[in-house]
């Protein structure tokens, strides 16, 4: 239990499940080759995917671990029961987990590359490898860098698919519905850009004691508690207003896609901006961020309803 709590288990299953999502609902459905009868159009087999998955989640976890490496007397303040590296993992171990979930993740990535024929993709496993390492020693002291660093991460999860399965399979004849294919994923990815930016600026309130006594310069420390909530109060209409337009334009027509959107994502939005402009407590932002944790789940499963609903309207 103790090593699933350093790699962040939960965080990891909900990024598999993501990736899994889009490949087997909407990327099988938007590659669809009517020549052939069959959803060919992928670069990968079932296996080379679950392959890419598994390598996208070893070096995540590895990011994981060098943070709790590195954020250790932050967690004595923050977290001191749920403290895991010095306290229940040794930091050798730790350390040892770290590079040999890195080398799995890259050398599975190498693999990958050269499997659907681009050697040159080898180098984004290594460059986010990197990206994390990094993030933990030197950009997550940097304001408001950290935090766009770490939704960069996430949303490139969703990215990855389409480099992987879409790219490699594309040719001047598919170009378009290809193209159509990854720019719903961009799409997506965007989304969950913006709502992990919006957690990552909550979470860093919710911390913010801890953060002040590790000497780490986030925006409540220069900003204050209650403005920089307020900020992202403010902020938070950015979403809901990308949203709203995104449903009117494309999918106003869909009954089902237009509550499940108001239910599950615009209405928790809204929810979060108004709880956010009177928070205070640790508690009241730790509630937040776990909606918004809720926001993106529901966010990333509407490809799933999406693609269920247009492909019965169209018969």
């Amino acid at each position: 239990m103790k090593y699933l709590k350093l790699i962040r288990f939960q965080n990891l299953l909900l990024l598999a499940f993501m990736q899994v999502l889009f490949r087997y609902t909407y990327l099988k459905a938007a590659t669809y080759n009517s020549y052939t009868d069959t959803h060919d159009y992928l670069a990968l087999t079932h296996i080379q995917f679950a392959l890419l998955v598994l390598s996208t989640l070893c070096i995540a976890a590895a990011g994981y671990i060098i943070n709790n490496i590195l954020d250790q007397d932050n967690d004595e303040i923050t977290k001191p029961n749920n403290r895991i590296v010095g306290k229940t993992i040794s930091e050798n171990i730790a350390y040892n987990l770290y590079v040999i979930l890195n080398l799995l993740g890259v050398g599975i990535g190498f693999y990958l590359s050269n499997a659907v024929g681009k050697k040159g993709l080898f180098t984004i496993f290594i460059f986010i490898a990197a990206l994390l390492y990094v993030y933990s020693t030197f950009l997550k002291k940097i304001v408001g860098i950290s935090n766009i660093i770490v939704a960069l991460i996430v949303s490139f999860s969703i990215l990855i698919i389409g480099v992987f399965d879409l790219y490699p399979a594309t040719y001047e004849g598919n170009f378009v519905q290809m193209k159509k294919a990854f720019s719903i994923l961009f799409d997506y990815a965007v989304f969950a850009f913006i709502i992990n930016w919006i957690r990552e600026i909550v979470k860093d309130i919710e911390d913010m004691d801890g953060d002040y006594a590790s000497g780490v310069q986030t925006l409540p420390i220069l900003l204050g508690k209650k403005t920089t909530a307020k900020l992202v109060s403010i902020i938070t209409v950015i979403p809901i207003t990308i949203l709203l337009y995104y449903i009117t334009k494309n999918l106003l027509e869909y009954n089902l896609v237009l509550i499940y959107a108001l239910l599950l994502i615009i209405g928790p939005l809204i929810y979060i901006m108004i709880k956010l402009w009177g928070a205070k407590t640790k508690q009241e932002f730790k509630h937040i961020s776990q909606v918004l944790k809720l926001v993106l789940f529901f966010g990333i499963l509407s490809i799933a309803i999406i693609t269920y609903v247009v492909k019965n309207a169209q018969g």
